[in-house]
């Protein structure tokens, strides 16, 4: 396996102008998640397409170079395609070290589903499936962070990349053949732009009983919820090493007054107790200051039985376009989007998403509109 330690500024910098008329780079990160909020980063694997630096891996150390200004224009470079694989956790921690997010991106895992290889498929099976190479998984739980790195941690990174080029190179041209290349990276700018938007979404409509709660509850949550992120970002800690769901909740629902109170009817570890008490019981004195008319409106009720025998047909004709287009069902659709399709053709009031657009939109939306009678 050939690869490459990348561990100064300089050495990055050479690398990069040498792969400068490359247009496409698969990329892959090694990143650490125990006990924080952020994924720290701890190998960025580079493998270009042609060129004079292709045909290898390079292991560029983040924790040993400063001017990470060249890795920025690569992966915002319109004319390159970044080509990963599974990318939503990697895109994450592109976002907290660089800033900027690859684009435009084809995710192997997306575009095996669209060719109708395989639904969310394993980097190892996806490679087995294309180039029948059975991958090791003896560094799978690694300690990326360490220093140095052994011989079989750089093996390992670099496979994650070299096959990956050849993944690839196979999925491109089935994508060409079938016309869904675009599809593909228009799936890619989606994630993009969810990744963007991921920290500024509203976190309390995800908790199961939510809908249960009143105007003022739900106000309550909110601001829990909003405080928890905020607490939980600062201290680069996971939320529920903050407080957890359940107790989110309990919060909103019991509104407690006191300390005492608080006690009685909130499951809180004692040492969150100690630490957040005071300030949970000022941030719900606050919410009942708030006027109504100023509360979050109410979450819409779980699907009646009528609703749900609609979501089933639109999930059956789903199947039917997917063996229509060659492509896995549930690659067309994701599971919230039925219940979206199936309220709005009950005439309650939903946000379209942007993947509803696109190649999608007359594909498989207007269809699934038209099964329902929905005139939008």
């Amino acid at each position: 396996m050939s690869w490459q330690l990348i561990a100064t500024d300089e050495e990055l910098a050479t690398l990069l102008s040498r792969a400068a008329d490359c247009r496409t780079v698969i990329v892959d990160t090694e990143f650490m998640r125990r006990n924080t909020f952020y994924p720290q980063v701890a190998l960025l694997q580079l493998c270009f397409d042609s060129g004079p630096a292709a045909e290898q891996a390079w292991l560029v150390d983040p924790l040993a170079i400063s001017d990470t200004a060249p890795l920025v224009r690569l992966l915002s470079d319109p004319q390159v395609i970044k080509v990963l694989h599974s990318a939503s956790e990697d895109l994450e921690v592109f976002q907290r070290w660089l800033g900027v997010l690859p684009d435009p991106l084809f995710d192997t895992q997306r575009a095996a589903a669209l060719v109708d290889i395989g639904f969310g498929m394993g980097y190892r099976n996806l490679v087995q499936a294309i180039c029948d190479v059975d991958l090791p998984k003896g560094e799978t739980r690694s300690d990326w962070l360490q220093r140095p790195l052994t011989e079989s941690q750089c093996d390992y990174a670099a496979q994650d990349v070299i096959w990956l080029l050849a993944v690839w190179r196979e999925l491109r041209d089935r994508c060409r053949e079938q016309d869904k290349l675009e599809w593909v990276l228009a799936d890619g700018a989606d994630a993009t732009r969810t990744a963007m938007a991921n920290g500024s979404g509203s976190y309390y409509p995800r908790i199961k009983s939510a809908w249960k709660l009143d105007r003022r509850q739900l106000g309550a949550l909110k601001a829990v919820c909003e405080w928890r992120e905020e607490t939980a970002r600062s201290r680069d800690k996971p939320r529920n090493w903050i407080i957890d769901d359940k107790a989110c909740l309990q919060l909103a629902l019991n509104d407690p007054a006191s300390r005492s109170a608080l006690r009685a009817s909130v499951d809180l570890p004692p040492p969150a107790m100690r630490r957040y008490g005071e300030t949970l019981l000022d941030l719900l004195a606050e919410q009942r200051k708030i006027p109504e008319e100023e509360l979050p409106r109410r979450l819409p009720a779980p699907l009646n039985a009528r609703q749900r025998d609609m979501l089933k047909k639109l999930k059956a004709r789903v199947r039917e376009i997917g063996a229509e287009l060659g492509a896995a069902p549930e690659a067309l659709l994701q599971s919230r989007d039925y219940e979206l399709l199936v309220r709005s053709a009950s005439g309650e009031p939903i946000a379209a998403p942007a993947h509803w657009q696109g190649w999608r939109r007359d594909e498989v939306v207007a269809p699934l509109r038209q099964l329902l009678g929905d005139r939008q």
